[in-house]
């Protein structure tokens, strides 16, 4: 298929909620790393959930309760697929990226992996989600976290790899994709790198997931993260996919219900993968509607939304630096659609306001990041970013509304 601008038309007006108007004018929707909307094959999934299958899963003997539960492990069978995973039960449905995280972090200080003397290694790059619980658990075990620094092009700077990279590394974890710069991080070289020490790697593909293929077993990761409502499915849903045997050697995240074997009030054992990490009710309907969303996605085709959005990128790349006191930040060649920049003597929350009233929704602020913003000597930037259903006259209304509110500013 190809996503010629009659491609591009149909697969908007799949989408309601972008037909609205925003003061007057037509939502021009730039917001996508932070949350993209949900086509109508994924609404319909969602709707159809709660309209015929509601009902609590895997404990039931009668009809919905058994089609719910296959409805849900057939999502788990999809997501298995995506991620090519060796096995379905190593995919954990958790609500997002951060829990995801946190449930491996917990679980590495609970277990004995992360110890005191251990050395935790993160990059400047990283979103807090993946920042904080590392900070914690260092804190809690005695271990020390280390940061890759980045380059002026925001890029990770290796010059001192093998000084950070060391037999003393246990876990390395870092983005896929950076959410405030675009940049596309060479994983591979570093999970590599990792595995000769011994070291376990968690890779944050919140950014990533929607917009590339991603094939656990070729990566050699250790963990694969993601959040569903980056990847055109309901808020509230992420997966957590790990390595079957790591999984097995760590203890329980949560305690309740569906993650035991057996109770006594002597002692309790616990259940096999996946459900030891899913305790209690989950979110059945994001699980299915992620599922959807990923049928939807594959039906388009990977390649060709990475196509359409890199195009996306390089016209408001091109068209921005032709405004007067824009300074870009993010500059990798290897990027991701995603448009980060002040303007000179403009404060970005100014500037993403203004352009608000015109009906162009962007991202304004640290996006998470506030130690790679301080590496910039910036308080944060205005974010645009491209999705799929995203148009080259959206383009257009970014820059114009760039253009207007600048010169209401000066």
């Amino acid at each position: 298929m190809s996503l010629d601008n009659t491609a591009i038309q149909e697969i908007r007006a799949q989408f309601p909620i972008l037909s609205q108007k925003i003061n007057e004018s037509q939502l021009i929707y730039l917001d996508n790393a932070a949350t993209t909307h949900n086509p109508q094959a994924v609404i319909d999934a969602s709707v159809r959930y709660y309209s015929e299958l509601n009902s609590n899963i895997h404990r039931g003997a009668h009809y919905l309760s058994r089609e719910s539960t296959a409805a849900h492990e057939a999502a788990r069978e999809t997501i298995a697929k995506q991620l090519n995973a060796p096995h379905s039960h190593e995919v954990i449905f958790t609500s997002g990226t951060t829990e995801s995280i946190n449930l491996v972090a917990t679980t590495l200080g609970l277990s004995g992996k992360i110890k005191s003397g251990d050395r935790v290694l993160i990059s400047a790059l990283e979103h807090h989600s993946n920042i904080v619980p590392w900070q914690m658990l260092c804190e809690q075990t005695g271990a020390t976290l280390d940061i890759i620094p980045i380059t002026d092009a925001g890029e990770w700077d290796l010059t001192n790899l093998d000084t950070l990279l060391t037999e003393r590394t246990k876990l390395v974890a870092v983005n896929h994709v950076s959410n405030a710069l675009g940049t596309i991080n060479p994983i591979e070289k570093l999970i590599s790198k990792a595995k000769h020490h011994g070291a376990l790697t968690l890779i944050d593909g919140a950014q990533s997931a929607a917009h590339m293929n991603v094939d656990v077993q070729s990566l050699g990761c250790d963990f694969y993260v993601f959040s569903g409502h980056k990847c055109y499915a309901p808020t509230g849903i992420g997966i957590l996919w790990g390595c079957e045997k790591i999984l097995n050697e760590l203890p329980p995240y949560k305690g309740g219900g569906e993650m035991i074997k057996q109770v006594t009030f002597e002692k309790t054992t616990y259940n096999e993968l996946p459900f030891k990490y899913e305790a209690g009710t989950p979110n059945i309907e994001g699980a299915i509607a992620l599922a959807a969303a990923f049928d939807w996605i594959n039906g388009i085709g990977l390649a060709n939304i990475a196509a359409h959005e890199h195009h996306l990128l390089e016209l408001a790349t091109s068209a921005i630096q032709e405004i007067e006191g824009v300074k870009i930040y993010g500059t990798s060649e290897n990027k991701a659609a995603v448009l980060s920049f002040n303007i000179a003597g403009i404060h970005h929350y100014d500037l993403g306001t203004l352009m608000d009233q015109m009906g162009v929704a962007v991202r304004t602020g640290h996006h998470c990041c506030q130690p790679l913003m301080a590496r910039f000597g910036i308080q944060g930037t205005v974010r645009a970013s491209f999705a799929v259903y995203n148009t080259e006259e959206d383009v257009t209304a970014l820059i114009n509304a760039i253009k207007k509110a600048k010169m209401m500013l000066s």
